[in-house]
């Protein structure tokens, strides 16, 4: 595959392990690694590429299960060049998609821009956040989301305004195989001290009840209308619950976490003994929020 695959300026790497870019370490390789040097090379890439070539887009890696046989086709990463964060106006903030959420609120309390401080709380990359609606603590993305710029599977930048996105709960209806490479976000105006001290309870929150110093995969299912996922988990008897190296988290149902050197299989048929639990204790079935991609 290796001769067919488009001439690029940054790195393109094969059988390329991608157990250490994601929280759980665990997984296979990926056919293809490739991490773009700008724009310009990630549209080149792209319309030169074999059309049938898979594409997947990965970010922190937080929120997502890499299967044991690999990733087929490319995966991109978006590095240094997409992780920019400037402003645009009093509210409004210009954000490339490979910038973490972290520098995203800490460049809006900069400007005195509130209302994006839940940013702070997800784990993950601008791109992530807006292919998921990502939200924490009261807020979502589809709340300050002006529109996105998105590099199409053929090459082709388009820009999207939120609405043609559909947002729901954690759902997007960004093009398949499109790799979100900008976004606008607009907050309302704030004091910098107060949106720090939002920053710090939703930190110090997250500390108390998240199993943030182990190897994680961030919220596992989606919470059902009327009820919250980790109670569920918790009624149907599956706090620390462990198939092989996998376990649920003692501190918070919802999670589950690599105690050591569990496979994702394992990661995985966890996940699915703890949905077969619950639909047999409450009779709901949870969905994945995890997203779950490549071979298994």
């Amino acid at each position: 595959m290796a001769d067919t695959l488009p001439q690029v300026a940054g790195k393109l790497t094969p059988d390329a392990p991608l157990a250490p870019l994601v929280w759980f370490k665990s997984g296979g390789k990926a056919d293809w690694l490739f991490e773009p040097r700008d724009l310009a090379d990630l549209q080149g890439f792209l319309r030169d590429l074999d059309p049938a070539v898979p594409v997947m887009a990965l970010g922190l890696g937080s929120n997502m299960i890499v299967r044991d046989g690999g990733v087929p086709g490319v995966v991109v990463r978006l590095g240094k060049a997409f992780a920019k964060v400037t402003r645009i106006d009093e509210v409004t903030l210009d954000c490339g998609g490979g910038a973490s959420g972290i520098l995203v609120s800490s460049t809006a309390r900069d400007h005195g821009i509130a209302g994006v401080e839940f940013l702070r709380s997800i784990p993950g990359t601008v791109g992530g956040f807006v292919r998921m609606n990502g939200g924490a603590y009261g807020g979502e993305v589809k709340d300050i989301l002006v529109d996105c710029d998105v590099v199409l599977r053929s090459g082709e930048t388009v820009t999207l305004p939120v609405a043609d996105l559909h947002y729901t709960y954690r759902h997007s209806e960004l093009p398949a195989g499109a790799i979100v490479v900008a976004a606008r976000f607009r907050g309302r105006p704030g004091e910098p001290a107060a949106i720090q001290a939002e920053m710090d309870r939703i930190s110090a929150s997250r500390e108390a009840s998240q199993p943030l110093r182990s190897k994680t995969g961030g919220s596992t299912f989606k919470n059902p209308d009327g009820h919250k996922a980790w109670e569920l988990v918790d009624k149907a008897g599956c706090r620390g619950l462990q198939v092989g190296g996998a376990q649920v988290s003692e501190k918070h149902t919802n999670f589950l976490i690599n105690t050591g050197d569990a496979t994702s299989a394992e990661i995985e048929a966890l996940g699915e003994e703890v949905r077969r639990r619950v639909k047999d204790a409450s009779g709901v079935e949870l969905e994945w929020e995890i997203q779950r991609v490549g071979r298994p």
